[in-house]
């Protein structure tokens, strides 16, 4: 994913900065530290809808990366 579009994009819930997450060499979610939600990324798009967002804590159990 392009570094200028990952500056420009925001949280939907509170507008806040997301923070790539990564594993290996792969995008795999945007995290907005100030929410503790994770939005996913499916094929280099990023699912940034709040009903698809997933608590950081189970991110955490499911993924592993944070």
């Amino acid at each position: 994913m392009d570094s200028e579009l990952l500056r420009i994009l925001a949280c939907p819930k509170c507008r806040g900065d997301l923070l790539p997450l990564r594993r290996g060499e792969t995008l795999c979610g945007l995290s907005c530290r100030a929410c503790r939600l994770v939005y996913p990324v499916e094929d280099d798009i990023p699912v940034l809808l709040l009903e698809e967002a997933i608590p950081q804590d189970r991110w955490e159990c499911e993924e592993g990366s944070l």
